[in-house]
């Protein structure tokens, strides 16, 4: 068994490169409803990297870094957060909610997964950063 494969499982192959494309779909689809909803290109500007401001929980620790950069980088929230959007008919709500699941997106394109407590580097999606091939 290779260095943390047990706990740092990664999708490969073809499951690999369909949940990339799923994250190409969910960012041309999420940019696409915010042009179509004539939202403000400022504020998607401005909120679009907000939650990779998570990544300074990695400060505290990486089992810490991990559970607050999944939670910002997961679809629970800003899904929940999208339906609360239309409940409520709010704009704000739901640029807020569409420019992260936009962010989600791109960044699952990118290759950047959720994190496993093993380390930043660590994704679902595979190793990133300087030691990926190692």
């Amino acid at each position: 068994m290779s260095e943390g494969t047990a706990e740092t499982g990664a999708a490969t192959g073809g499951v690999n490169i369909l949940l990339r494309l799923e994250g190409l779909t969910l960012f041309a689809g999420m940019v696409t409803l915010y042009a179509a909803w004539d939202g403000s290109w400022l504020v998607f500007a401005l909120l679009f990297f907000v939650p990779d401001l998570s990544f300074l929980a990695y400060l505290s620790d990486a089992r810490f870094g991990a559970m607050v950069y999944n939670a910002a980088h997961s679809y629970l929230a800003p899904v929940a957060l999208l339906t609360l959007g239309f409940a409520l008919a709010s704009p704000l709500t739901l640029s807020i909610a569409l420019i992260w699941l936009a962010h989600i997106g791109i960044d699952r394109a990118l290759g950047y997964g959720l994190k496993y407590s093993a380390g930043f580097g660590f994704t679902h999606l595979g190793r990133i950063g300087r030691q990926k091939d190692s």
